[in-house]
């Protein structure tokens, strides 16, 4: 059975890649579902659960005018988080989360407003802009269904650039060697 996080370590693997994660509203949940799969120590360095607005700036270098000025429910600061942890766990690729699971607005920004981001090592031709990627969500549902949904979104978010990534050639190599056509 496959699922984003299978995919994600699998992907990461066949190209000797790594992948550190911070984490906000999620609160732990994204580093918690990678490393349920099997084999997740070859890729996965560690993550940060910045849960105070104060640790985004002090562990993963977010800009503390950015915070003051904007609050940490940002698309800047969940790039910035992006950065931050990818340099600071020195890993290929990082991801991030930042937003308002709820019950109540934060910030200004009501319940469900999410961003995720990614930064990696992105080449000329991935189609990604240098400084890494982020996504606006705007989710419903409770506290537990945003929280989800919010890791699903940005486990796709990374799988997404590391399909995108990958040559035609690669990508056959890799059916092989999992015993496709």
């Amino acid at each position: 059975m496959s699922s984003p996080a299978v995919d994600l370590v699998r992907l990461l693997a066949v190209r000797g890649g790594t992948l550190a994660v911070a984490e906000s509203l999620t609160g732990g949940l994204v580093a918690a579902e990678i490393t349920s799969v099997p084999g997740a120590s070859q890729v996965f360095r560690g993550s940060v659960t910045a849960y105070a607005t104060e640790l985004k700036q002090e562990l993963l270098g977010v800009d503390a005018g950015l915070l003051a000025a904007r609050g940490a429910v940002d698309p800047q600061v969940a790039l910035q988080m992006a950065a931050g942890v990818r340099k600071a766990l020195g890993a290929d690729w990082g991801i991030a989360t930042t937003g308002v699971a709820g019950p109540e607005p934060q910030d200004g920004k009501p319940v469900g407003t999410v961003f995720v981001a990614v930064d990696g090592p992105f080449g000329a031709d991935s189609g990604s802009a240098a400084g890494g990627k982020v996504e606006a969500l705007r989710l419903n549902g409770d506290r537990a269904e945003i929280r989800r949904e919010s890791v699903r979104s940005v486990l796709a978010l990374l799988l997404k650039e590391l399909a995108g990534e990958q040559t035609g050639n690669e990508r056959a190599q890799d059916t092989e060697r999992n015993g496709g056509f």
